[in-house]
């Protein structure tokens, strides 16, 4: 599923988002497409849009494609997955990930300091980590990485939300109440004190169904846009 859209319906797109009252525009995993996303952006910008656009990936990024994004992009949100070889190798295919990310979030952490414009954060960088369950010493790695290197210059987003999905190899469980105690406890020991970490609340609703016309369950999705259907409010 999925559609090739023109630099004019993606302008639509975006501006029809900050119509409805989105708070940004939130590119996810758009690394493939980086210069059409980039002039996509500027044109949307020269039509109205004014909303602040965030970058929100993996954290597997060139340089390179950061110096194009960098005029364009007010906040990122990467994914620091894992600083451990083995473990990237087993999972992505990719035992050079962790050296990679690092370097592209140091990177993006020079490119934009944290700003509020009142309670709502308008640029910066929050770094994402998701714990995995069984594998407690990655997740003290990235914190440690965290501390030394971003700490008073981003924000931390420690994320309990795990799904098992039966894949080979994955852990076949959530996280548990002690890992979950662990995990904090280690938030002081690094003295982390900047971000946010998600309540331990193993369920399966964070999980997506891309067939529906509206993948998520929160009332606070609501489509205005659909790859088949495109701007066609009474579908949903």
């Amino acid at each position: 599923m999925g559609k090739t859209v023109a630099e004019s319906e993606f302008v639509r797109i975006c501006l029809t988002l900050q119509e409805s009252g989105a708070e940004n525009i939130n590119i996810v995993t758009g690394s493939h497409a980086v210069p059409a996303l980039v002039a996509g952006i500027k044109a949307a910008r020269t039509q109205g849009l004014v909303i602040p656009v965030l970058w929100n990936s993996s954290g597997y990024e060139s340089l390179e494609a950061l110096s194009l994004l960098a005029e364009v992009i007010d906040g990122y949100l990467p994914d620091l997955k894992t600083l451990d070889p083995a473990m990237a190798e087993n999972f992505f295919k990719a035992p050079h990930y962790g050296e990679a990310a690092s370097s592209a979030i140091k990177k993006m952490l020079e490119f934009r300091d944290i700003r509020y414009e009142g309670a709502v954060l308008r640029s910066g960088v929050i770094v994402r980590h998701l714990v995995l369950p069984g594998r407690l010493e990655s997740t003290r790695g990235i914190l440690r990485w965290f501390a030394e290197h971003a700490a008073g210059k981003g924000l931390l987003s420690l994320m309990m939300q795990y799904t098992p999905v039966g894949t080979a190899d994955a852990p076949n469980r959530y996280v548990n109440e002690a890992e979950y105690e662990v995990v904090l406890g280690w938030l002081d020991e690094f003295g982390i004190e900047d971000g946010f970490y998600q309540e331990l609340s193993p369920s399966g609703e964070w999980l997506p169904d891309f067939t529906r016309a509206n993948p998520f369950s929160s009332e606070l999705s609501t489509p205005v846009w659909h790859w088949l259907r495109g701007f066609n409010a009474a579908y949903f």
